[in-house]
């Protein structure tokens, strides 16, 4: 699958199948985060894997849709604002990296044949308590990983008209 085609196909998945996770594609899918750019290079990220029960049971206090506990993982990707690069008008990028990093996670998930749901309407706090998360780990955004059982349909999209501005 090329760039293009997982871009095109990729889909917001809420329903998975409780099959294991094989190490390899575990390590895939975290190598392409690693990956991805950064301001600076900074890399100002850090990624929770959660595979332990227990601990996904923490997370429900910060999300607590059925969905992102029936899959086998669950990843945290959170930022380090201290360690990211500013703008001169002093804009961190930690979130815009975060994000990036994230994103390859995803596609790269989807290629393998792993879905994921970006969840960004997480209870910051509470996952900075259900982690232990320490002093300067800002929580961005969760996604469950697993095997998708459902096939969503293509969601609609703008027409290129009404984002891109050509000057």
């Amino acid at each position: 699958m090329d760039v293009m085609e997982a871009i095109r196909a990729r889909r917001s998945i809420r329903a998975y199948k409780p099959d294991p996770i094989p190490e390899d594609a575990l390590l895939q899918v975290l190598e392409a985060a690693r990956l991805a750019p950064s301001a600076g290079n900074r890399q100002p990220w850090v990624f929770y894997v959660v595979r332990s029960p227990e601990v996904k049971e923490k997370l429900r206090a910060a999300y607590g849709a059925e969905w992102l506990h029936a899959a086998p993982v669950a990843i945290v990707a959170c930022g380090l604002p201290d360690k990211a690069w500013t703008r001169t008008d002093g804009k961190n990028y930690c979130d815009v990296d975060v994000t990036i990093a994230m994103d390859h996670l995803i596609l790269a998930a989807w290629e393998l044949g792993l879905g994921t749901c970006w969840i960004g309407a997480l209870d910051a706090a509470k996952l900075k308590e259900a982690l232990a998360l320490p002093e300067g780990v800002e929580p961005v955004a969760m996604t469950p990983l697993g095997y998708p059982a459902e096939e969503p349909p293509v969601r609609p999209r703008k027409p290129m008209e009404e984002f891109a501005k050509f000057l």
